[in-house]
């Protein structure tokens, strides 16, 4: 199994080195590839910090990739609750990933206000 870090995938997303995203896509069609849960985080993050990319653009961008037949990862449907939640709200992604959970089922326990306040709304 191909285990993607996550500048590997933002050459695929970004297509800024055609050479990079064309060994990625390569990968990809060897269909056992698998994005780490920390990867998504951290491109949600390069992608709205370093390239300033508006968050529903992250949000479809990165389920584009993770929808791909060939690419698994480790909870898929907590990551892609959390990009839609990262789409519609000002919370970070990693809060938008607790979301996901409690989606999924799971007791979120936090302090957070913001974070508790849209869990709440959310049930």
């Amino acid at each position: 199994m191909t285990v993607f870090d996550s500048n590997a995938i933002l050459r695929y997303i970004l297509q800024d080195n055609e050479e990079m995203a064309d060994s990625v896509e390569e990968r990809i069609n060897q269909k056992d590839c698998f994005v780490p849960t920390e990867v998504i985080a951290e491109m949600v993050y390069v992608l709205s910090k370093v390239y300033d990319t508006p968050r529903p653009t992250i949000s479809s961008a990165v389920l584009r990739v993770l929808d791909m037949e060939g690419i698994q990862t480790a909870d898929y449907d907590v990551a892609a609750k959390a990009l839609e939640t990262y789409a519609a709200t000002a919370l970070d992604f990693v809060d938008c990933l607790m979301a996901g959970y409690q989606n999924a089922g799971h007791t979120v326990f936090t302090f957070d206000k913001a974070l508790r306040k849209y869990l709440a709304k959310d049930q």
